[in-house]
């Protein structure tokens, strides 16, 4: 998996990691040992996961090597996303602009919120009753 046409980087999105090994080929992509297909279940989840190649017009040039842990399955699409795109970078530097302003090379920093003692959930209070 790891030989010298290969670059690997890291994505992530929610509570979902993503690594992804880039190497040149046909645009096979490969998800924890299944096909994109076989693992997502909803075309949606493709289609994101595979935005970055899509913007660049670079689908059907690469073939991918994904294992993702943790989250859903949209937080693991978005972390594939994430982790494609970091490491088209490493194969054309120049790819940077296009990519930053398409929104992909920033890391989604939304996650779930803690609980609070003293509260229902991470914000909601008990029910108030005067009597």
């Amino acid at each position: 998996m790891a030989d010298a046409n290969t670059i690997h980087a890291v994505g992530k999105r929610k509570s979902a990691v993503a690594r992804v090994f880039l190497k040149p080929g046909q645009g096979k992509v490969i998800i924890n040992s299944r096909p994109i297909e076989e693992f997502f279940g909803r075309e949606t989840d493709i289609m994101i996961a595979m935005q970055p190649l899509e913007y660049l017009d670079l689908k059907g040039r690469f073939d991918l090597t994904v294992t993702v842990r943790g989250g859903g399955s949209s937080g693991q699409a978005g972390a594939i996303k994430h982790g494609i795109a970091r490491s088209l970078l490493v194969v054309n530097p120049d790819y940077r602009p296009r990519l930053k302003e398409g929104g992909f090379l920033t890391r989604d920093a939304r996650i779930k919120e803690r609980d609070k003692y003293g509260l229902a959930g991470a914000r909601r209070g008990y029910q108030f009753s005067k009597r």
